[in-house]
């Protein structure tokens, strides 16, 4: 259960991100979270998209530095202290946490969580009454349709 996190390294210059947002648009590849850091030298930009591996592969022709990383999908109530729970959860299960994003949308919110045992992740918060996204949800989040969400 767990989903591809398309993953860009990128150099710290104007411009950049625009370039990288650009080719996955121009290539029909949509964006439903994206997380950048940076220091003063590059950056990491981090996205869960519709197709990661299409976007992995228009970004690779263009000469960008991409690859695809196993994250789970966190999805819990928007409601104060729901994602502490699930957190408190993952680290009584001993399980460490590299780096976590998240978003909220209406009633719900999610959470992007990178670990270095995503399967323990998934069996820990289902086990405890947590619900994570499937690929074929995660991709599609967000998106808006004809009349509608």
């Amino acid at each position: 259960m767990t989903i591809k996190q398309l993953s860009v390294f990128l150099e710290n210059r104007s411009g950049r991100l625009d370039e990288v947002l650009d080719t996955l648009g121009k290539n029909g590849i949509n964006i439903v979270a994206l997380s950048l850091a940076d220091t003063s030298d590059y950056g990491m930009l981090r996205m869960i998209v519709n197709d990661p591996q299409k976007g992995k592969e228009v970004l690779k022709a263009e000469g960008f530095a991409a690859m695809t990383t196993d994250v789970v999908a966190l999805r819990v109530p928007h409601a104060t202290g729901s994602l502490a729970k699930a957190m408190h959860h993952i680290v009584k299960g001993g399980v460490n946490v590299e780096y976590m994003y998240a978003f909220a949308n209406g009633k719900d919110a999610s959470a992007v969580i990178k670990s270095d045992k995503p399967a323990a992740v998934v069996e820990i918060l289902r086990s405890n009454g947590f619900d994570v996204w499937e690929e074929d949800e995660a991709y599609r989040a967000n998106q808006f349709t004809e009349g509608g969400f």
